[in-house]
């Protein structure tokens, strides 16, 4: 009887970093119910052309006969039923908020990219160069970001006046500080590596010394830092807006929204402002958990 050698045991499949990050995610219920309503709100937001039941800043779609409508009613000229009801212009606020988070997450999203890309480039320069550059960079983050950030925010409006281009300009320099430190703290740690050293030893270009091997490894933070920027981002448009200063009249936005309907509190017309106030407050929600789960998944030190 012949025998058969036994099969060598099949080594444990190492699980990649991604993979780890998403499985220590995924055991957060709450955090997994956050993404899912964040998503939910994006896809909502990008096809708001498409689901709106009307163009609410479209005139010819308007009837003025049909404004201040309560929610649930049918409208005059047509059998079109307000789900949210109607501002005093009657435009439909279902179509409205839809619009609303559009320009707000467009606004911080876009704000966030060039943000984190003026602030990422500012930071791996602080850390790798030091000295004096270091110390005057740093001077710079620190007298920014001792003053509140829509105080800054205000001053720049004012001087540059209204429009979504301005104001994502303002959100830009109120928050690139931000970056800056959080990259050029994971940076300096980065810098006394001797990987680096190496790199420096074969005469590699400064540039590609910081863009290709400091840079990718002050990503998880910048990660954190992110989630919570752009929370950040949409409530300071929306704060902009609700004071006159922000996005114009004639763009939709959440936070002119919640201005329109603010009068009409006292009178009874509570869903002109309430309804755009619960969507800002479920997007900021959303995302605020997401970035703890996320803080807490990329730090080893904050996991139990």
């Amino acid at each position: 009887m012949t025998t058969h050698p036994a099969a060598p045991p099949r080594a444990a499949p190492v699980d990649s970093p991604t993979r780890r990050i998403i499985a220590q995610f995924m055991e957060d219920r709450v955090a997994v119910l956050g993404l899912i309503l964040f998503i939910c709100i994006a896809i909502l937001a990008l096809m708001a052309p498409w689901i709106a039941p009307q163009n609410p800043y479209d005139l010819s779609q308007l009837n003025i006969m049909d404004g201040a409508l309560p929610p649930g009613e049918v409208s005059f000229g047509t059998d079109m039923t307000y789900m949210l009801g109607t501002d005093q212009q009657g435009r439909d606020m279902l179509s409205a908020i839809l619009y609303g988070l559009r320009i707000s997450l467009m606004v911080a999203g876009v704000s966030l990219l060039l943000a984190i890309t003026v602030g990422t480039i500012v930071g791996v320069t602080a850390a790798y160069f030091g000295g004096r550059l270091d110390s005057f960079i740093m001077r710079v983050v620190d007298l920014q970001l001792s003053f509140p950030a829509i105080l800054i925010a205000l001053i720049l409006l004012a001087l540059l006046g209204r429009g979504v281009d301005k104001v994502i300009l303002a959100l830009v320099i109120v928050q690139w500080a931000y970056y800056a430190r959080t990259v050029r703290s994971s940076a300096i740690v980065e810098r006394r590596k001797d990987y680096v050293d190496a790199a420096r030893c074969l005469a590699l270009p400064h540039r590609r010394i910081m863009f290709r091997h400091l840079l990718p490894n002050c990503v998880p933070p910048l990660i954190v830092v992110a989630t919570v920027q752009i929370a950040q981002a949409i409530a300071l448009e929306a704060t902009l807006s609700f004071l006159g200063v922000g996005v114009p009249i004639t763009e939709p936005s959440l936070g002119l929204l919640i201005a329109n309907g603010y009068d009409y509190l006292l009178s009874g017309r509570y869903w002109i402002s309430l309804f755009p106030g619960i969507a800002l407050v479920l997007t900021i929600i959303a995302i605020n958990v997401v970035g703890d789960r996320l803080r807490d998944v990329l730090n080893p030190r904050l996991q139990k």
